[in-house]
C-alpha cells in the first residue's frame, strides 16, 4: 500500500539574549505577512538551497534583525505539526549570545522592527516561540553552570562584581558572594588585566578578563 507522504519544510528560528540595565533581554521582529501579520515573532526563516541550518539563522539574523559576528549555538528541534497552519514545518532553533555594547542593529530594507523585550516582559508571539524562547532560557541557565559561556554576554574587561551579577540576572537569584568568588576563581576561566576600573565612590575595582573566548566546558561548579 503507498502511504502519501507530505511535504516537510525545514527552517531556523533564533533566540538572541543579550543584558541591558541589569535585565536579560531577547530579539523579537515584528511579522509583515500572514499568517499573525504585524505579530512578534523570533527571527526565523526557512532553509534555502544547499545551506545548513546554521547558515540559513545566520542569513536570517542579518537580513531580518541586522546582527552578525555573534555567538550561535544549536539549540532544539521543534517539529509540533500544528505549529504552522500553513503546512508541516521544522524548525531547528538557535540561541545567540551578545554583549550590548556589540549588538548592533542594522536597519534596512529586509529588518524587521528589530526591538529588545525584557525576558519576564514578552508580549504575545506568533506560532510557537514563547515555548521556544523558554526552551533557550532554560538551556542558558543550565549551560553557565558547567561551561564559560557567560564571556559572550560580558565586555571584554569587567570586574568580578560585574561577572557575578551576570550570573545571578540569568539565574535569577542571588549568589553568596564570598562562595562565588572562591568557587569561580579555581575554574581557572578568567584572569586579572593589570587594568582597574576607576570612577565612583569606592576604591578602583581589578579587570578581568577570559583566559578563552570560545566555548569551554568545566566540571559543573554552582
Amino acid at each position: 500500500m503507498n502511504k502519501m507522504i507530505s511535504q516537510v519544510t525545514v527552517s531556523a528560528d533564533i533566540v538572541t539574549f543579550t543584558l541591558h540595565n541589569d535585565v536579560l533581554k531577547v530579539l523579537l521582529i515584528k511579522r509583515p505577512d500572514e499568517p499573525h501579520k504585524g505579530a512578534w515573532a523570533l527571527p526565523g526563516g526557512v532553509l534555502v538551497g544547499a545551506e545548513t541550518s546554521e547558515e540559513a539563522a545566520r542569513r536570517v539574523l542579518h537580513d531580518k534583525a541586522g546582527v552578525s559576528d555573534v555567538f550561535i549555538e544549536q539549540l532544539y528541534t521543534f517539529d509540533d505539526p500544528a505549529r504552522d497552519i500553513r503546512g508541516r514545518t521544522i524548525s531547528i532553533g538557535y540561541y545567540v549570545l551578545v554583549p550590548y555594547d556589540k549588538l548592533k542593529i542594522q536597519k534596512g530594507k529586509t529588518t524587521q522592527d528589530p526591538t529588545l523585550y525584557n525576558i519576564d516582559e514578552l508580549p504575545e508571539l506568533a506560532f510557537d516561540h514563547d515555548h521556544v524562547i523558554h526552551v533557550a532560557y532554560d538551556r542558558l541557565k543550565a549551560k553557565v553552570e558547567y561551561s564559560n559561556v557567560v564571556f559572550s554576554l560580558l565586555p571584554r574587561y569587567f570586574t568580578f562584581a560585574q561577572l557575578q551579577q551576570t550570573y545571578e540576572i540569568i539565574l535569577g537569584r542571588e549568589l553568596d558572594k564570598r562562595n562565588f568568588r572562591k568557587r569561580f576563581m579555581s575554574l581557572g576561566m578568567i584572569e586579572p588585566t593589570g587594568k582597574v576600573l576607576e570612577g565612583g565612590r569606592h576604591r578602583p575595582a581589578q579587570l578581568y578578563q577570559f583566559a578563552k573566548h570560545s566555548a569551554q566546558e568545566v566540571q559543573r561548579w554552582i
